[in-house]
């Protein structure tokens, strides 16, 4: 008998190891603003892939990206800004045609630069005008190291781009007195939040609608105001399996379906629920009543595209050093 029982138990440890080898990790790393969304795709992709788990890395994408090439084995990236998806394809570590691994050019779901105020808009700011005058402190992370910042001066940009009509001293006097007036650049969105909210630094946060959205849950409308203004830049949010990292940790299937679950109607639901614009007509048609109507201007519109603003605006002696510079 206790040979048969030792027999057994062998037999059962055989089927136990297959199991437990099974057992997979992803990491995604995504940028500041995205904690609490993914906590919510997490829980929910986890409840149909048992046995899975997800760690988060959240950071400024630029530091992401470079973090990566540098080590942090990352099988998935959820990022705000494409350019830091072709540096990991440049380095060897993503699909050079990553944007048709996924739909929507591999784009899950949008927002765009919006404001947050202090309750009651004490300093009645309305729009992008607001942010030039000389009582106004607006508060963003620092655009070297943050995509969320980036796209708040490129949003800046487009606008003074419609109001002075190209008139290149006008559109740099104005962009100059927005960042002489920014109490502190933090490094990434999230630590913006803090300095606004928290610390109580500046009379407006700039950031994606989303965050300020959840800000705004968050705090209490008796604390803090969103504020949409009537023009700004489309954010798009890239996403791309990390097929260096993934290949390696033999990911590279289960990276794919955490992926494209942001598409089905439940990821697109919970996208819209933190406060994203989705591309699944059925869940944006739900949601529509909670989103105020904006006009939406693209980067390749406004500017000939990511590759030309990364010559012209973020590289070493571009526009952004030469107002950034002194600072």
């Amino acid at each position: 008998m206790k040979r048969l029982l030792i027999l057994g138990t062998a037999i059962a440890a055989l089927f136990v190891q297959p199991a437990m080898a099974q057992e997979q990790k992803l990491l995604n790393a995504s940028y500041d603003v995205a904690r609490e969304l993914f906590v919510a795709v997490n829980e929910a992709f986890v409840k149909g892939h048992p046995g899975v788990t997800i760690d988060q890395s959240h950071a400024g994408t630029s530091k992401q990206a470079r973090s990566i090439v540098e080590g942090l084995e990352a099988d998935v990236v959820t990022f705000n800004q494409s350019t830091d998806i072709d540096f990991l394809a440049k380095n060897g570590f993503v699909s050079t045609d990553w944007t048709k691994a996924f739909p929507n050019d591999a784009l899950p779901f949008y927002s765009f630069p919006a404001f947050l105020v202090r309750a009651g808009n004490p300093k009645n700011i309305k729009g992008w005008a607001d942010l030039g005058r000389d009582d106004v402190h607006a508060v963003f992370p620092n655009p070297k190291t943050s995509g969320n910042a980036r796209y708040t001066y490129l949003a800046a940009t487009a606008w003074a781009k419609e109001e002075y009509k190209d008139d290149q001293e006008k559109i740099q006097a104005y962009i100059t007195k927005i960042f002489d007036n920014v109490p502190v650049f933090d490094t990434g969105g999230r630590a913006a939040t803090t300095t606004f909210v928290e610390r109580g630094q500046g009379d407006v946060l700039i950031t994606f609608e989303a965050e300020t959205r959840g800000i705004e849950k968050q705090f209490g409308k008796d604390k803090v105001e969103s504020v949409i203004p009537s023009v700004s830049l489309l954010a798009e949010f890239p996403v791309a399996v990390v097929d260096k990292v993934a290949k390696k940790h033999g990911t590279e299937a289960l990276a794919k379906t955490y992926l494209d679950f942001l598409y089905t109607e439940e990821g697109q639901k919970i996208a819209a629920e933190f406060g994203h614009r989705v591309h699944n007509e059925k869940v944006a048609a739900e949601f529509k009543n909670q989103f105020p109507e904006i006009r939406l201007v693209k980067v390749d519109d406004v500017f000939g595209g990511w590759e030309k603003i990364q010559k012209e605006h973020f590289a070493s002696g571009g526009t952004l050093d030469k107002l950034y510079g002194s600072r």
